[in-house]
């Protein structure tokens, strides 16, 4: 089962915050998960200064703000995409990110992708979707 651990933080950290000691557990939680076999993906994300949001309104216009987009305080800090064999590990893994991160942590299944469930390439509201090209 695939899921998304998504760090989820209020304030940005800098030096004197415990940053240091924050990236190295950060760096052996990293470790771990690769020797465990359940990292498929890993990636911090640069300050929200450098976002942009992109908001569909039910007009149906798209716009794009030169910001994050945000319904609180809060704001996406990085994400590992896990694969685990129950939400229950899931959520030990999300345990120590916590921990590690000194964050609030969302742990998130992703829709099954195998074909009893929904087609390789993907699935969004009941149809198919086929890679291009």
């Amino acid at each position: 089962m695939r899921y998304l651990v998504a760090v989820y933080r209020t304030q940005v950290l800098g030096p004197g915050s415990g940053y240091r000691e924050m990236a190295r557990d950060i760096d052996a939680l990293n470790e771990e998960m690769v020797a465990a076999g359940i990292r498929v993906f890993v990636g911090g994300l640069q300050p929200t200064d450098t976002a942009s949001a992109i908001v569909w309104e039910e007009s149906g216009e798209i716009r794009a703000r030169p910001e994050a987009y945000s319904g609180s305080d809060a704001f996406i800090d990085g994400v590992w995409v896990l694969e685990v064999s129950s939400h229950e590990e899931a959520i030990e893994w999300g345990r120590k990110a916590a921990a590690a991160c000194r964050a609030s942590i969302e742990v998130r299944p992703f829709h099954r992708t195998d074909r009893e469930s929904a087609p390789r390439f993907g699935w969004r509201h009941g149809k198919t979707i086929e890679p291009r090209g």
